[in-house]
């Protein structure tokens, strides 16, 4: 569905707007301008000295010609007037400089079209001719029309943002092909030449690169060529183009490759007549190409994010966005011109998605984890577990040194029988929950419940501070709250219950023990076994702890000694005590 997606957007060309603004900056730069195109400017300067541009007669642009037409071998090879001559002046103005263009014998003067409706092209660029009328043509005057050649001048602005990315090359008007003024001076240029004009394209306009900035054709004040301060042999040979180049005379346009200030349309033309002559266009890559590039290029990113972290996934989309940018200069450079932004935007967007679907599995494994372990461990162990999100479910083990506590009902074989099922499932549930409880409440991890028997161990499977200790007290608080469950069953069902509670520490091993598909976290080890014995052992009450817990806890418990009891499945016998109380200022200083 994303794919198909970023196909629609890339072939409906949505951000063209955006895409367009965006080539500009990234890839419209000035390159290197031909030194065989050069600029006669009608500047502030020139109309210093001469008066103001729309007083002037036409003996100014006669004279002009004469002055570069040094002799049929020192001459322009051709004259590009930006200029629209339309209005006849006086009769001899006009005449001698009809004459003077004759006399050169190449010379282009522009004209212009003033059309009806809006241009528009199909998905080549082609003009619709349909839709496309002449409502009115300025000319030049009859006898300088009939001494030189003429061109159509109209600018072809971008309908989105008025920027000139685009230039026309022709135009059919009732079924006579008439060249633009650009396209008109190539012609000539050609013919003077004996070159044999190429086309970059058949279309009416097209798009092109620009090959100079503001300013950078070679350009001199029309005043510095009439008074011989520029000689005309700089001109010879070339393609001199003369038109405006004062704010005032309001023939300026955005163009790509300097967005922040206007260029003269004599300028574009220059980069126009270029850009045919050395075939910088720029054709749109096709709607269907654009579309499957980019849902595949996509594709690929979402393929590889898949498997992929949130900070790498940025790492590889900023990358793939910088090399599908410098992919771009390439194919920009090569004469194509595609979506810019609808990579990028889907890729950042593609990204964004991942992060937000990983951040939210994250989540969900650390509240898988949580419930996993809540009903193992004390909430601030899960707390830890689910904070680190490090824990992996997975066969195996570890070696560490903990404490293991037992506890299990004293006469509960006898207790069941004269009661009825519910009953000792109740008395069963009440006394689990107590032991539960007091677990949780010390940090300790609850590792099984053996028919009426509770195993827990403490420091696993994290480090817990002061451990030994803890899992005494959980020993106390079991067996001083079992007094407490015992009148409460008493009063219930006439029975009486008590615990018996055995303590050790050592190694042991810790961790997931089964299989794959059914596992059960605990701990094993002789460590273990001697616990369960000292439980086993352990009166009605009584809280028994090994003489290895006893050496770790010295001074902070009050302990009464059992002795040496030989223990089932020992060699030898272990040392006990019976735990009675705890050291109150110790107990308050480890609080």
């Amino acid at each position: 569905m994303c794919c198909v997606l970023v196909f629609m957007l890339a072939f409906f060309d949505v951000l063209s707007v955006y895409d367009k603004y965006v080539e500009d900056i990234l890839y419209h730069h000035a390159g290197s301008v031909s030194n065989k195109i050069r600029i006669i400017k009608i500047d502030e300067k020139t109309m210093n000295e001469l008066g103001d541009f729309s007083e002037w007669d036409r003996s100014v642009y006669a004279e002009l010609v004469d002055t570069l037409t040094v002799s049929d071998e020192i001459k322009p090879a051709v004259i590009g007037f930006d200029v629209l001559f339309s209005d006849t002046d006086t009769d001899a103005a006009d005449k001698t400089f009809a004459e003077s263009c004759e006399k050169h014998g190449a010379v282009v003067c522009a004209f212009s079209y003033v059309f009806s409706k809006e241009l528009v092209t199909d998905e080549n660029g082609e003009l619709i001719e349909d839709t496309l009328h002449v409502q009115a043509k300025v000319e030049p005057y009859p006898e300088l029309k009939a001494a030189t050649s003429q061109g159509f001048a109209n600018a072809l602005m971008d309908k989105d943002d008025g920027v000139i990315r685009a230039s026309f090359l022709h135009f059919d008007e009732n079924g006579i092909r008439r060249p633009s003024l650009s396209a008109a001076v190539y012609e000539k240029y050609c013919e003077v030449t004996g070159a044999e004009p190429i086309y970059p394209t058949d279309n009416s306009m097209f798009a092109f690169r620009f090959s100079g900035g503001v300013s950078d054709y070679e350009n001199v004040s029309m005043c510095d060529v009439l008074d011989g301060t520029i000689p005309p042999q700089a001109f010879d040979g070339c393609i001199v183009l003369v038109g405006a180049y004062a704010a005032g005379m309001m023939d300026a346009y955005y163009v790509p490759v300097d967005r922040g200030q206007q260029m003269y349309g004599v300028e574009i033309h220059g980069n126009v007549i270029q850009a045919i002559m050395e075939g910088r266009t720029l054709e749109a890559v096709p709607p269907v190409v654009n579309g499957i590039v980019n849902a595949v290029l996509v594709l690929a990113l979402m393929l590889v994010c898949e498997r992929l972290s949130a900070v790498k996934i940025v790492i590889v989309t900023v990358a793939a966005v910088a090399v599908e940018l410098v992919a771009g200069i390439f194919i920009f450079n090569m004469g194509h011109s595609g979506n810019i932004l609808t990579f990028p935007i889907c890729a950042v967007l593609t990204a964004v998605g991942f992060i937000i679907l990983h951040y939210y599995m994250a989540n969900s494994a650390k509240r898988q984890i949580e419930k996993a372990f809540s009903k193992y461990v004390a909430p601030q162990v899960v707390k830890e577990i689910a904070k680190s999100g490090s824990y992996e479910l997975k066969l195996g083990g570890e070696n560490r040194d903990i404490a293991v506590l037992f506890v299990d009902i004293r006469g509960f074989t006898p207790l069941s029988e004269s009661l009825q099922p519910e009953q000792v499932v109740d008395i069963l549930n009440t006394y689990l929950e107590h032991t539960s409880s007091c677990v949780f409440k010390h940090g300790g991890t609850l590792d099984k419940f053996i028919g009426d028997a509770t195993m827990a161990v403490f420091n696993s499977p994290f480090d817990t501070e002061d451990y030994e200790f803890k899992a005494v007290q959980t020993a106390l608080d079991i067996a001083r709250g079992g007094e407490r469950l015992e009148k409460k069953l008493l009063e219930r069902y006439g029975k009486s219950v008590g615990f018996g509670v055995g303590v050790n520490c050592g190694p042991a091993v810790v961790g997931n023990i089964g299989c794959d598909f059914r596992m059960d976290y605990t701990a094993i080890g002789d460590t273990v076994n001697t616990a369960a014995r000292l439980e086993a052992n352990a009166p009605k009450g009584k809280v028994y702890i090994s003489g290895e817990l006893y050496e770790r806890l010295k001074g902070r418990l009050i302990t009464e000694e059992v002795g040496e009891i030989s223990l089932k499945g020992k060699s030898k016998g272990v040392f006990v005590y019976s735990v009675t109380d705890i050291v109150s200022e110790k107990s308050e200083e480890i609080k």
